[in-house]
C-alpha cells in the first residue's frame, strides 16, 4: 500500500457510532454530574437549617431533586435523542434559603405544587416566550444577584477563616478560569479544597448526625394563598428564566431543534414528582446542558450519551442522600459557606452582567437589586417578590415612558 492510500481509507459507519461513545462523551457526563453535586447540595442543607427541618425532610428534599432531575436527564435524551439534562433549580433553592424560615413546612409543598403547575401550563399552552416578555429577565437577573450577593460575599469570609483550604481553591478556581481547561473552575476548586480538608481536618472528632437510610415519603401540601404569591410565582420565574431559558439556548446555539413547549412541559411534571417527596423542582438544567450539548462533547449526533451519564451519577447522589446528608452537616461551617459560595460565583457574575446591561434599565435594575439584597419583609410578603414587582412597575411605566419621550424629542 502506498502512503498516500492512507487517505482514501472509509471506516464503516458502525465502528465510527460505536467510536463516539468514549471518552469525550464520558468526561463531559461526568462534569456536568459533578457540577450538580458539588455546591448545590450545601445551598439546600442551608435552606432547610433556616426552616428548622428535621434531617428526614432535609433527607426527602435531597433525594427528590436528585433522583426526579436524575430521571428527567435519562428519559428526555433517549427518546429525543438530543443532550437535555436535567436537575433541580440552584437559583430556586438560594432563592428559598431566604423564604424556608418565613413559611410552614406543609405550605412549602404546597406552594411547590403550583409552580410546577404554572411551569406546566406555559409549557402545555405555548406560553414561554410571552411569560419570559411579561418581567423582564434584566429584572430577574437583579433580583436573582440580590438574593446571592451574601453567600458569594461569605465565600471571602470563609477563605478568611480557613486561609489554607480556601487560598488553594481560589488559587485552583483563578488557574482553571485562565487556562480553560474542560474541567470547570468551580469543581476544580472544590476538588482541590476537599484534599487539603482531607489532608487537615479530624473527620473522627466531628459529630455527625447518624441518621440511617431513610425511605422517601410522600409530603402532605397545604394550600395558602399568600405563600403561593410570595413562593410559587418567583419560583417558577426563577426556573423558567435561569433554568429553561439557559439550557434551551444552548441546545439551539448547539444547531440542535429542541421541542421547547415539551421542555418546559415536562419540567413541570418531573418538578411536580419532586414536590410530592419535598424537593422544590426537576428541571431542565441549563449550565449542564450547556457542558454535554457542546462540542467538546464529540459527535453531535451522540452527544446525548452524556446527558444520561450525567443522569446516572445525579440519580445515584439522591439515592444515597440519606448518607451525603449527614457527611455534609459534619463539615466545617466555614468549608460548607465556602461551597455554597463557589457555587454561587459563577451565577453572581452571569446575573449582574444581564442586569446592568442595558443602560435605559439602569434604574429598575438597581432598586430590584438593593430591594432583594435588603430581606425585607412587608405584609408578609417577602423581598424578592417586592423587588420583581417594584423593578417591573418601574421598568414599564417610568423607563419605557421616559424612553419614549427621549424618542419623540
Amino acid at each position: 500500500m502506498r502512503k498516500g492510500d492512507l487517505h482514501s481509507l472509509n471506516i464503516p459507519s458502525k465502528h465510527r457510532s460505536n467510536a463516539a461513545i468514549g471518552s469525550q462523551n464520558l468526561s463531559s457526563g461526568i462534569v456536568s454530574g459533578l457540577l450538580a453535586a458539588t455546591g448545590p447540595p450545601v445551598i439546600i442543607l442551608e435552606a432547610a437549617a433556616n426552616g428548622n427541618f428535621t434531617d428526614a425532610q432535609t433527607i426527602f428534599w435531597m433525594f427528590s431533586v436528585y433522583f426526579f432531575g436524575g430521571i428527567f436527564s435519562v428519559v428526555l435524551p433517549l427518546y429525543f435523542r438530543i443532550p437535555i439534562v436535567g436537575a433541580h433549580s440552584i437559583t430556586g433553592v438560594a432563592f428559598l434559603a431566604g423564604i424556608t424560615s418565613q413559611v410552614p413546612y406543609n405550605q412549602l409543598i404546597g406552594s411547590y405544587i403550583i409552580s410546577s403547575l404554572l411551569i406546566f401550563l406555559v409549557g402545555i399552552l405555548g406560553l414561554f416566550s410571552k411569560f419570559m416578555n411579561y418581567v423582564p429577565k434584566e429584572i430577574i437577573a437583579a433580583m436573582m444577584a440580590g438574593i446571592i450577593t451574601s453567600y458569594v460575599v461569605r465565600l471571602i469570609v470563609s477563605v478568611q477563616h480557613l486561609p489554607l483550604i480556601g487560598g488553594t481553591a481560589l488559587l485552583t478556581y483563578f488557574l482553571f478560569s485562565k487556562w480553560k481547561l474542560r474541567v470547570p473552575p468551580v469543581i476544580a476548586a472544590v476538588l482541590s479544597g476537599f484534599i487539603v480538608l482531607i489532608l487537615t481536618y479530624n473527620f473522627e472528632a466531628a459529630t455527625g448526625s447518624n441518621t440511617g437510610f431513610v425511605m422517601p415519603k410522600f409530603q402532605l401540601p397545604e394550600f395558602n394563598l399568600l405563600t403561593i404569591f410570595t413562593v410559587s410565582v418567583p419560583l417558577a420565574l426563577l426556573i423558567l428564566s435561569n433554568d429553561a431559558a439557559p439550557g434551551i439556548g444552548a441546545l439551539e446555539q448547539n444547531n440542535y431543534k429542541p421541542p421547547i413547549n415539551k421542555i418546559v412541559t415536562l419540567s413541570g411534571i418531573f418538578s411536580l414528582f419532586a414536590n410530592l417527596f419535598g424537593g422544590q423542582s426537576a428541571n431542565v438544567a441549563g449550565m449542564m446542558t450547556a457542558i454535554c450539548s457542546g462540542e467538546e462533547t464529540g459527535m453531535k449526533e451522540k452527544r446525548y450519551i452524556a446527558a444520561i451519564v450525567s443522569g446516572i451519577l445525579i440519580i445515584l447522589f439522591g439515592i444515597f442522600a440519606w448518607w451525603t446528608v449527614p457527611f455534609i452537616k459534619s463539615l466545617p461551617g466555614d468549608f460548607v459557606s465556602m461551597l455554597a459560595g463557589f457555587a454561587l460565583f459563577g451565577v453572581l457574575g452571569s446575573s449582574l452582567n444581564l442586569s446592568f446591561s442595558q443602560p435605559n434599565m439602569m434604574i429598575s435594575v438597581t432598586f430590584t437589586f438593593v430591594i432583594a439584597m435588603s430581606n425585607i419583609s412587608v405584609f408578609f410578603i417577602s423581598a424578592p417578590v417586592w423587588a420583581l414587582a417594584g423593578g417591573a412597575l418601574i421598568a414599564n411605566f417610568v423607563e419605557k415612558k421616559k424612553e419614549k419621550q427621549v424618542g419623540k424629542g
